[in-house]
C-alpha cells in the first residue's frame, strides 16, 4: 500500500503514538469530564498529528512552516491539559511524566522541522 510522505515522518509517527497514549489514559477520567477535559485533551493531541500531515502537503515552505507552528501550539495546549489533569488527580505521576517526555520529543522535532523550512 502506498504511504503518503507525512506517514514516513518520525514526528508524525510520534504524534500518532501520543494520540493513542492520550486516549488510553483519558478513558479512565471521570464520566462527568467526557465533554470537558477528556474531549479537550484528545482533540488537542489529535490536532498535533493533523497539522503535521496537512502542513507537509502544502506547496510552499512558508505554508508548511505555518502548520508546524500550529502543531507546536496544539502540543502546548496538550501540555496544559496534562498539567490540569494531573492537578485534578486524573493522571498518575508516571502517566504524566511519560506523556510529557513524549511531548518534549515531539516539540523538539517540530522545532527542527520548522527551522528546516524557514
Amino acid at each position: 500500500m502506498y504511504q503518503f510522505y507525512f506517514e514516513k515522518l518520525e514526528v508524525w509517527q510520534n504524534a500518532r503514538g501520543l494520540v493513542k497514549s492520550v486516549y488510553s489514559v483519558s478513558r479512565f477520567f471521570p464520566k462527568a469530564e467526557q465533554f470537558g477535559i477528556t474531549s479537550q485533551i484528545r482533540r488537542s493531541s489529535m490536532s498535533i498529528a493533523s497539522n503535521i500531515s496537512e502542513g507537509v502537503s502544502r506547496y510552499t515552505k512558508k505554508d508548511k512552516a505555518r502548520f508546524m507552528v500550529l502543531a507546536f501550539g496544539s502540543a502546548m495546549e496538550t501540555i496544559n491539559h496534562l498539567i490540569l489533569a494531573k492537578d485534578l488527580e486524573y493522571l498518575s505521576e508516571q502517566e504524566y511524566i511519560n506523556l510529557r517526555k513524549d511531548l518534549q520529543l515531539i516539540t523538539n522535532q517540530l522545532n527542527a522541522l520548522h527551522k528546516s523550512l524557514t
